[in-house]
């Protein structure tokens, strides 16, 4: 199982496929395997690397060090252990939000950016009654409760055993990723920057998602993205629907940006040659 040392902890990653380079991270209490069942897609034409974050998946355990800036420091430093001068990020919730900050802090070392269901670019904002009860739920590893609603919740849940899976690398996290995480992404509030991320981004959101309002008010601060939006599919959009969410990233990654000002502007260009 192969991890490389990263600012002093044991972080893991995989590596499948050969061709340009794309780095995945998972979301909050996630980890690698959120992309099993994707990575089978885009290996076919390009080299994927999933990272696990400090404090998850098959990563050392930390005490601390679980903040925004901090995990996009950790991308950086794993794409430079990788032998990586550029690469395409994929970033799935948390995983997301550490995306907007690579294309804030690191737009040099990003090819494109491929944001899914990102939390928040201004906090996750929920009432103290929920976050405590969620609290409730993950100190007390009721695994049962937990996926009795989860299988309601989820639009379109693969199996019960795919979910429980999903629940026990949650609760296998640290504490301190469970609690610094969840702070992290409630007071990262850089929504007024957007504008400043540059390289092409595609968006990637559910319409069952809790996030979606989000999703759709950060989308257009975005300087340089276009948009995805799946029906009936929640927040789990990489093991929901693996296949559907792999072509759209491969028409993406082989694409770009197209958006009816990128259109607009072939017809000016068109029209500009034309009378040449």
């Amino acid at each position: 199982m192969p991890h490389a040392t990263i600012h002093g902890n044991e972080l893991f990653y995989d590596e499948h496929g050969i061709g340009e380079p794309l780095l995945f991270h998972h979301g909050y209490t996630g980890s690698h395997h959120a992309y099993d069942d994707v990575v089978p897609h885009l290996a076919k034409r390009f080299r994927v690397f999933r990272m696990d974050g400090r404090g998850a998946g098959d990563s050392s355990r930390t005490a601390t060090g679980h903040s925004i800036d901090e995990y996009a420091a950790d991308v950086v430093a794993m794409a430079d252990h990788l032998g990586l001068d550029r690469f395409t990020y994929i970033g799935h919730s948390m995983g997301g939000v550490i995306g907007y900050e690579l294309g804030l802090s690191y737009p040099d070392r990003l090819e494109k950016l491929v944001l899914v269901a990102p939390a928040p670019a201004d906090g996750v904002q929920v009432p103290q009654a929920f976050r405590d009860r969620a609290r409730e739920l993950h100190n007390g590893k009721n695994i049962d409760r937990m996926l009795f609603e989860a299988m309601i919740t989820t639009a379109r849940p693969r199996s019960r055993e795919l979910v429980e899976s999903r629940i026990r690398q949650g609760l296998a996290v640290s504490d301190a990723h469970y609690e610094e995480s969840w702070d992290a992404l409630a007071t990262y509030k850089k929504g007024d920057r957007l504008g400043e991320i540059k390289t092409p981004t595609l968006m990637v959101v559910g319409a069952a998602d809790g996030l979606l309002a989000a999703n759709l008010a950060d989308f257009p601060r975005l300087g340089n993205a276009t948009l995805h939006v799946f029906s009936r599919v929640s927040h789990g959009i990489p093991y929901e629907i693996p296949e559907e969410f792999s072509e759209v990233v491969l028409d993406f990654l082989e694409h770009g940006v197209v958006t009816a000002a990128t259109q607009m502007e072939k017809l000016r260009e068109a029209a500009a040659s034309a009378r040449k």
